[in-house]
């Protein structure tokens, strides 16, 4: 059986592409072409409801086991085989699905303050054209209707930042030692140091990476009128394309987001007033997070607390 022997587990928008990135060029590592293949979502074949864009998304799951265990047939011997999918840490079934097939793993989580963390996950689907809400804060409000008609999670902006209690429920299944929590702080700052600390938990040679690559991050586009037809366009886009082969799709929104980032806007960042907003949501999380982990996020508890990245 080829499985995987670590999973980078978390979360949305905290640098987990830029990671499995960093972590391909290790040559004592094997990452799947794939990434996010989102294995351990599912028993089975993936919803096949919910918001703009979610439909294409749950078609690219790799649910089938056969499908996912050639994903690691090309590991070279000797290789120590993974995965990212941030999504796993939040998705509290997923943590039996993974103790069940793969008991030995080790698991990264890389978190970020949960207000930054929200605030970034909005403004990319905002980027993408597919958030119709402007409002950062409005569409918070949303939050709670939109999980209730099974939009996908990277539309659950506070739910993802949850950490204390999915941390707590992950250690049902695995043991503290076998778990790394990263901040998305120190990946941006010393990305060297903190890729040489997964190198070295995961038990492989450190010193081989000095750098890692662009994260993923989408322009910010800003509410004009010509924008908000292309979003309109792309959310409709997002509704129907799942009937439509992948080609044909990237045929009609590669051109459209073309012209949505025709301009290079920047993203704004959480101002103080959302940040007093949302942080109440988020205390018995921080105080929790600290509890299970041991670790202190006490900066994520302050007000005045203002994230240099956007």
């Amino acid at each position: 059986m080829a499985l995987p022997d670590f999973l980078v587990a978390g979360v949305p928008k905290a640098g987990t592409s830029a990671l499995h990135a960093a972590l391909v060029r290790h040559p004592q590592l094997f990452l799947p072409e794939v990434k996010e293949p989102k294995f351990f979502l599912s028993d089975g074949p993936p919803p096949t409801t919910g918001g703009p864009g979610d439909r294409q998304t749950y078609q690219e799951h790799v649910w089938r086991r056969a499908d996912y265990e050639a994903l690691f047939d090309p590991a070279p011997a000797g290789a120590l085989r993974g995965e990212a999918t941030p999504f796993y840490l939040y998705d509290l079934a997923a943590h039996e699905r993974i103790a069940k097939l793969v008991p030995d793993a080790k698991l990264v989580l890389v978190l970020r303050d949960p207000v930054d963390r929200a605030h970034s996950n909005w403004s990319h689907l905002w980027g993408a054209g597919l958030e119709s809400e402007a409002d950062f804060l409005r569409a918070v409000e949303l939050e709670e209707a939109r999980k209730a008609a099974g939009w996908a999670d990277f539309w659950h902006y506070t739910a993802l930042g949850r950490y204390g209690s999915q941390l707590r429920h992950l250690l049902r299944f695995f043991p503290r030692e076998r778990l790394l929590l990263l901040r998305y702080k120190d990946l941006r700052d010393d990305p060297a140091a903190t890729v040489d600390r997964v190198c070295a938990f995961l038990g492989v040679s450190t010193g081989h990476v000095a750098q890692i690559p662009p994260e993923n991050v989408r322009r910010y586009v800003a509410d004009t009128r010509v924008n908000a037809g292309l979003r309109l366009l792309l959310r409709n886009g997002g509704r129907i394309g799942h009937r439509f082969p992948v080609p044909v799709r990237r045929a009609f929104s590669t051109p459209l987001l073309a012209l949505l980032h025709r301009q290079h806007g920047r993203r704004p960042k959480v101002t103080a007033e959302q940040r007093a907003a949302l942080l109440p949501r988020f205390v018995e999380e921080i105080e929790l997070l600290q509890e299970v982990s041991g670790e202190s996020y006490a900066d994520w508890l302050s007000l005045e607390h203002a994230s240099n990245y956007r």
